[in-house]
């Protein structure tokens, strides 16, 4: 038995630590991938804060965060994201900011973006764009009520 071979102590050490494990592990519906298993399709999400503006990653300048594959427009980039990952992570897993706020994850598209208070946010498309741009406070609020009830759940099974 393994309880005779490694005594009480390690058995209960082991199964907490594979407790642990499974809490703090990235849940994968939480982070939108495209087909490739790559975060914001392959955008540098630094570049929308040093330029200002989307900009296409390269595979040399890669990392993985929370199981995500992240590509960066050079070393610089995915070195600022390293120290500092939860500062360029897009919210809400870069799902669409305004789909998030109705209880919906819609691929968030990399053209459709705005920076508010130091967070990145992305929308499906530019219609979702303008109406999320109506009431960015509102829907902020209540998108951070409907993320952690809908983070978790796969996207086909919110329709």
């Amino acid at each position: 038995m393994l309880y005779e071979s490694f005594g009480r102590g390690h058995v209960l050490f082991t199964i907490l630590a594979l407790i642990w494990m499974q809490a703090v592990s990235a849940d994968p519906n939480t982070t939108n991938l495209d087909a490739n298993g790559l975060a914001v399709q392959g955008y540098d999400p630094v570049a929308y804060f040093t330029l200002g503006k989307p900009l296409m990653g390269k595979p040399e300048y890669s990392t993985t965060f929370d199981d995500a594959t992240y590509r960066f427009a050079n070393s610089a980039n995915r070195e600022a994201f390293q120290r500092t990952p939860d500062r360029y992570v897009p919210q809400y897993g870069g799902y669409c900011a305004l789909g998030v706020s109705l209880g919906r994850k819609f691929d968030g598209d990399p053209q459709q973006w705005k920076i508010v208070g130091g967070k990145l946010y992305l929308n499906v498309n530019a219609d979702a764009a303008r109406v999320w741009n109506r009431d960015i406070p509102g829907n902020i609020t209540k998108a951070d009520a409907q993320w952690p009830k809908i983070g978790p759940i796969p996207a086909a099974e919110l329709e």
